[in-house]
């Protein structure tokens, strides 16, 4: 006879914090943390995956030493707020083998923005980033017809829009450090029409 023992992953009398979430399975999913409450995303979408290699490679060809691109780092806020960007650019020596997360702000974190979290990428965790003291904050948007990245700066506790660029006008950005991107070259492939 086999017996199964019940495995309580999410605590019941609390909100749930970044110790619990670090018990989650490996399961390919995606677990963060809003104000102790359990946030799960599926795996990404090809589009999504190619231009985060793209991106990354991009901002890897200038990056100065003193910096470091992080894919998909764990953020944590607070103890009951945990966020993964896509992608952030973090400072070298704030890094620590050990680290599971990062838990200063980092220069700059990046969302490559999903029909299903492009809401929530533009207003919730912008806000977040915001609060957090994240300097910097920019959205990718991938679609093949019309690619575009935004950049927002932080000031005061907020963010306001600093610039944008679609489809082959060039994104150019100077925080943390200087980088030209078109927005076309990170989509592009034979599924464009």
């Amino acid at each position: 006879m086999a017996v199964m023992a019940e495995q309580r992953l999410l605590p019941l009398d609390r909100p749930m914090t970044v110790r619990d979430l670090e018990r989650t399975p490996d399961d390919g999913q995606r677990y963060e943390l809003d104000d102790g409450v359990l946030v799960v995303s599926a795996a990404p979408i090809w589009i999504h995956q190619i231009v985060l290699g793209r991106l990354t490679a991009a901002l890897i060809a200038v990056c100065p030493s003193d910096f470091a691109i992080a894919p998909g780092p764990g953020v944590e806020v607070s103890e009951i707020k945990y966020w993964i960007p896509d992608l952030a650019v973090v400072r070298a020596d704030s890094l620590a083998i050990s680290a599971m997360n990062v838990t200063a702000p980092p220069p700059l974190a990046i969302e490559i923005a999903a029909p299903s979290t492009a809401h929530f990428d533009r207003n919730h965790k912008k806000m977040a980033y915001a609060e957090f003291g994240i300097p910097a904050y920019w959205i990718v948007v991938p679609d093949p017809e019309r690619p575009s990245i935004t950049e927002y700066r932080l000031e005061g506790a907020t963010y306001r829009e600093v610039g944008t660029a679609s489809g082959r006008e060039p994104f150019v950005a100077d925080v943390p450090f200087p980088v030209r991107i078109v927005p076309a070259d990170l989509v592009a492939g034979p599924w464009r029409r």
